[in-house]
């Protein structure tokens, strides 16, 4: 059943916020609905008279809550008491990322009045990865990523949630469950047999377990084409909220092997140096060998993930938008099974029951 609808948000009292709440002397002329994401969140642009600025963007909350225990909050760690998004925004701004401001935030009414960055993503403005621009753009995007990974890591700041919660073992095969669940079994519509299963779960065990003891920095998590937006020839940063403490090659394989996208190999392998070349320089080197292994690994996780939460929002939330991404997604898998010689048992279980794996 697909979740309900969010009813706008009373106009009456967005204008009153904008015109006596927000650090500038603007008032409302129009509330517009954008196009939202996978989440139950909506959006709004705010047209304002009297600026600057002349638009804000209004995030509308699923529910008018301040904070919710994530479904996959580390174990024993302290209850959340703060809204994630403003929480990891305050830490990611002070260290220098390009986010956008919050002006205000209405707790009772869910609502949080936010810069607006424009409409245009780095899958928009790279064309889908087809512009002459594309190489110049994804460059600019592992260079920002270099910086979030270094500045918003060092020092650790136990205020911030990132700080509290990790790509651990048991986190990482919660996705690869996932991606069992939905990318397989409900998928096809049957479960899978007791003795499939098993051969699957223990490759991927190793797997998550080769991830886990990666040294760990901060990871936005969601690091891709359409969370990246393009304002004045500038990267700005979105949708960080559930960033965590991950290994450094899980944004880069998000940025990477974008299911939205394909990027050229060649120009893959000139942006994963890049990126462990800009380590180097700012003293925080990487052996390449064992980080492209790593990159090819965290690359086989984050798309399965991403291939069974395509089929759970179908399902579950009954929205087809992302279900097209599956055959590409899951072709970045294959390629990557393929590549490496301790992988064919896992590609060996997994295609008896994914198509696009054999």
């Amino acid at each position: 059943m697909a979740p309900a609808i969010l009813p706008p948000p009373d106009p009456a009292l967005v204008a009153a916020t904008v015109k006596t709440t927000l650090p500038f002397r603007v008032e409302l002329s129009k509330m517009a609905p954008l196009a939202g994401d996978a989440s139950n969140r909506r959006y709004f642009r705010l047209e304002l008279a009297g600026g600057p600025p002349h638009t804000l963007v209004l995030m509308q909350l699923s529910s008018p809550e301040a904070f919710k225990q994530s479904e996959e909050a580390v174990s024993g760690a302290a209850p959340i008491t703060e809204l994630p998004f403003v929480n990891i925004l305050s830490h990611l701004a002070k260290a220098d990322v390009a986010v956008p401001a919050l002006h205000y935030y209405d707790k009772a009414a869910g609502l949080l009045y936010l810069e607006d960055l424009g409409d245009v993503t780095l899958a928009m403005s790279s064309q889908n990865a087809t512009s002459p621009d594309t190489p110049d753009l994804y460059r600019q995007a592992v260079d920002a990523l270099v910086r979030l990974h270094l500045k918003a890591s060092f020092p650790a700041d136990p205020a911030c949630l990132a700080f509290g919660r990790a790509f651990d073992a048991p986190l990482l095969m919660w996705e690869f469950d996932h991606f069992i669940e939905y990318g397989i079994e409900k998928r096809a519509g049957t479960a899978l047999p007791e003795s499939d299963r098993e051969a699957i779960r223990a490759e991927m065990r190793k797997i998550a377990g080769l991830l886990a003891d990666q040294p760990r920095v901060f990871t936005h998590r969601d690091y891709h084409s359409r969370n990246l937006m393009v304002q004045d020839e500038r990267l700005r940063v979105i949708d960080f909220q559930d960033a965590l403490m991950g290994p450094a090659s899980y944004d880069l394989a998000s940025l990477l092997r974008d299911s939205y996208l394909s990027l050229d190999e060649e120009l893959i392998d000139e942006l994963v140096v890049r990126y462990l070349e800009a380590r180097a320089k700012a003293g925080a080197p990487l052996d390449r060998l064992a980080f492209m292994r790593i990159f090819d690994l965290t690359s086989i996780q984050r798309n399965l993930k991403a291939a069974g939460r395509f089929v759970y929002i179908l399902l579950e939330k009954n929205n087809d938008r992302y279900i097209q991404y599956v055959p590409r997604t899951l072709g970045y898998v294959k390629r990557n099974l393929e590549k490496h010689r301790s992988l064919h048992p896992l590609r060996a279980a997994l295609a008896r029951h994914v198509p696009e794996l054999q």
